[in-house]
C-alpha cells in the first residue's frame, strides 16, 4: 500500500471496492475493469514549491466543471486536481504553475479529479483518480512542449501560482 507524507498525516487509501464491468457501450476510454480492486483517497501530498504529481490528459469540453458549472476549451490551460488538492473547492478559479523539463505554464483550477469514487454511471465508468493527479487540458501539454506522442501521463511538479 502506498504511503504519502501529507501535512502531519500519512496519505493512505480511505477505502476500496471491486469494480463491475461497465455496461456495453457506456465507456470508451480509461474504463474500469471488472473484478479489479480500486483504492480511494481523501488526501494528497502537501503542496510545496515543487509538488510532485502525475499529469494526465483530460478534455473539459464534454462535462461541466465543478468550480463554475461550465465547459472549457481544450485550447485553454485548465486543470482538475485530485480530491485532497482540490480541498472541497477552495482552489477553484485559482492558478497553479505546472513545471516539466525546464518549462512552466500557469493553469486555472476548474474541477476536481475525484479520488473518492468511480466505476459507476455518475463517474462515466472511469476509475477513481489517484491521490496525486493534475488532469490537464491539451493547452497545458502544448505549453510544456510535450511531444504529442507522449501525451497521456507524465511526471511533473506543480505549485500554487
Amino acid at each position: 500500500m502506498t504511503n504519502v507524507k501529507t501535512e502531519g498525516q500519512n496519505c493512505r487509501p480511505t477505502g476500496y471496492f471491486r469494480a463491475a464491468s461497465p455496461p456495453q457501450g457506456q465507456c470508451t476510454s480509461n474504463c474500469c475493469v471488472g473484478g479489479t480492486v480500486y483504492f480511494t483517497f481523501q488526501c494528497s501530498p502537501t503542496v510545496t514549491t515543487q509538488t510532485m504529481a502525475n499529469l494526465t490528459l483530460r478534455t473539459f469540453q464534454k462535462a461541466l466543471a465543478k468550480c463554475d458549472n461550465a465547459y472549457h476549451s481544450d485550447d485553454t490551460p485548465v486543470v482538475a486536481l485530485s480530491t485532497g488538492w482540490y480541498m472541497g473547492g477552495s482552489r477553484c478559479g485559482k492558478g497553479i504553475v505546472v513545471n516539466w523539463n525546464g518549462k512552466s505554464v500557469k493553469a486555472k483550477v476548474v474541477d476536481e479529479c475525484d479520488s473518492t469514487k468511480g466505476c459507476d454511471a455518475e463517474e462515466g465508468y472511469h476509475p477513481p483518480c489517484g491521490y496525486n493527479i493534475v488532469a490537464a487540458s491539451k493547452a497545458v501539454w502544448k505549453a510544456l512542449g510535450v511531444p504529442q506522442s507522449q501525451w497521456g501521463q507524465l511526471n511533473i511538479t506543480w505549485s500554487d501560482a
